[in-house]
């Protein structure tokens, strides 16, 4: 059932929200009428309602405009988001550098303790080291690739360091003069040359180059290796002292290290001196005179 209003209530409603009152303010003391307003409760309503809209509509822009609404929860400010996005970009690049230079000093450390299998001394080539997806490549072997490994093979089976060894074209500078006790052996793993010297003996570098490496080692004492481009590394090892630190240039003949007896490996004052082209380690009497 629906129940319709009665046309008599309809107007005292009407009546109601039209009738007029009067809003006086009047002095407290002589009661002198100061200000007065002609109102309806329609009037009210219709004051009443604009104003909450538009306190709505001031607080929603003082919020969305305004740097107030970082004190409100739940909102952040955009300059935070920013610099938290950029260190967050920046902590990333860090990491992957710490991550490359964690494998460049593996492979230094590869050299030092003779372990010749995948070392690399080139920062930019550490990338190319990284695992790729290689599932949409064809990895089956064609009987020419076939052939050609077994002839390579055949060719390389006796020359392993021959390769290495050939690209080493200009003159080195002798890093110390003495006796030789023990030369380069690939099959005893004694990548070096030995030369007795005398203890606190000066030290020299082979040839200009940058200083990769200058710390101490168990093994094999104060250690210092050197960059000198072309792919080729030298390693000086058991120094009682080093006179020069990683990141330092030198000159073929400037003092680098003073002779010692240094690491767990010695077995008396003299330097152990090692060669090494393009990852692989070679002869040093081939292009150095040491006595």
């Amino acid at each position: 059932m629906i129940f319709m209003a009665k046309p008599k209530e309809k107007k005292k409603l009407k009546k109601r929200l039209l009738h007029k009152y009067r809003l006086l303010i009047l002095n407290e003391d002589t009661f002198e009428e100061r200000i007065s307003f002609k109102l309806t409760r329609l009037n009210v309503f219709i004051v009443v309602g604009f104003s909450i809209i538009i306190l709505i509509a001031l607080t929603t822009l003082l919020i969305a405009y305004t740097p107030l609404r970082e004190y409100i929860p739940g909102y952040s400010s955009v300059k935070l988001k920013r610099q938290a996005t950029e260190l967050m970009f920046e902590t990333d690049s860090l990491k992957r550098q710490l991550d490359i230079n964690q494998q460049y000093y593996a492979s230094i450390r590869k050299v030092l303790t003779g372990d010749v299998d995948e070392v690399n001394f080139n920062r930019d080539s550490i990338l190319l080291l990284e695992p790729r997806d290689t599932s949409g490549l064809n990895m089956k072997i064609s009987r020419e690739d076939s052939l050609l490994r077994e002839q390579v093979a055949n060719e390389d089976r006796y020359n392993l360091f021959e390769p290495a060894s050939s690209t080493v074209s200009f003159s080195l500078f002798p890093p110390v003069k003495g006796n030789i006790t023990e030369g380069f052996d690939t099959e005893e793993k004694h990548y070096g040359t030995d030369v007795v010297v005398p203890k606190n003996e000066a030290i020299k570098a082979a040839a200009d180059g940058t200083v990769i490496f200058s710390e101490w080692t168990a093994e094999t004492g104060y250690v210092i290796i050197l960059d000198h481009g072309n792919d080729l590394i030298s390693v000086y090892k058991h120094n009682a002292s080093l006179t020069k630190d990683q990141g330092d240039l030198v000159k073929a003949g400037e003092v680098i290290a003073t002779a010692g007896s240094t690491g767990k490996f010695s077995t008396g004052p003299h330097l152990h001196f090692e060669l090494w082209n393009s990852g692989y380690p070679v002869d040093p009497t081939n292009y150095i005179s040491f006595e």
